[in-house]
């Protein structure tokens, strides 16, 4: 099970999987990560198998103090202390950085951590055939601590209970495991499940886009990143109002440093004075859009137009 391989992914679900060959664990909203560690060489690869040792140097340094060898598998967060969660847009800040510095002082800000949910390998013994729960049982076993930079996810019984816990909490979702699975690549099983809560994010509304004289769209940020745009949610007389507010409004300056892919071939009016925005969506990418977003209310501004 050494690197390279597709990482197992659970697979969504809307009903939960129950019975006793089931666990529940927290879906913990970061970035996959697979260590291989060798006699305190650490590399760190991605779900595509890059190498992201420069972008998490404190992961690598704490990891590399754990000696023998192992593979891993987890996941980098960013803990949010106001919201009380881990936050998906702050750990794909540090994936987006390039610069050792931005990184360093990044990582005294913000620090991330790894929580880890499978072993894949101990020393030279494979353990991807074994059982989901005993996997487990030896990840905690070999790392016993909780309080570093890196520990091991819970493992629940009660799935019902995690998921009402999840809810009133507004974490990502959970991930449903069967106890006796092994650990098979990519999605080519029926054994990991995935149930997510819908997003709700706070984002900040910096240009329209328009197509054929009318408003298209709306182009949205969250804590100073692209997020996407948006126009779902919108009607005709919300347009016409939205496009006559960015022509009074409009700036001739962008707010990005340099132009997404995505709004190269767009028209866009950009705002001088940009209006918050309540929006929903399925998940936020890799890549760092929100998927199938829409609209649930504007801000106090757009309100009183």
């Amino acid at each position: 099970m050494r690197p390279p391989f597709a990482p197992m992914a659970p697979i969504l679900r809307e009903q939960l999987p129950e019975g006793p060959d089931w666990g529940y664990q927290l879906k913990w909203d970061g970035v996959r990560l697979i260590t291989e560690i060798h006699s305190g060489q650490v590399q760190l690869y991605s779900r595509k198998m890059l190498n992201k040792n420069t972008v998490y140097p404190e992961l690598t340094a704490a990891l590399s103090e754990i000696g023998g060898s192992c593979v891993l598998d987890g996941e980098a967060v960013v803990f949010d202390p106001v919201k009380q969660r881990p936050v998906f847009q702050k750990v794909l800040q540090r994936e987006r950085m390039r610069n050792s510095k931005t990184i360093s002082d990044a990582g005294a800000r913000q620090p991330v951590q790894y929580v880890l949910f499978d072993l894949l390998q101990d020393g030279t013994e494979d353990l991807s055939g074994l059982p989901y729960r005993e996997r487990h049982e030896r990840l905690q076993a070999k790392f016993p601590d909780n309080r570093g930079l890196f520990f091991v996810t819970d493992l629940y019984e009660d799935g019902t209970a995690l998921w009402q816990w999840v809810e009133e909490r507004q974490w990502e979702g959970i991930v449903c495991k069967r106890l006796t699975s092994p650990y098979r690549e990519d999605k080519m099983h029926s054994d990991w499940y995935k149930k997510k809560t819908a997003l709700q994010l706070e984002v900040t509304v910096v240009g329209v886009t328009i197509k054929e004289g009318r408003l298209a769209s709306l182009v949205m940020i969250m804590d100073g990143m692209y997020l996407g745009k948006v126009s779902s949610g919108l009607n005709e007389q919300m347009k016409r109002q939205l496009l006559e507010y960015a022509l009074q409004d409009a700036s001739p300056q962008s707010p990005f440093a340099s132009l997404q892919s995505d709004l190269k071939r767009d028209q866009i009016i950009w705002l001088s004075t940009s209006f918050p925005l309540v929006v929903t969506g399925q998940e936020i990418t890799d890549g760092g859009l929100l998927r199938h977003s829409k609209i649930v209310t504007f801000g106090p501004r757009i309100k009183g137009s």
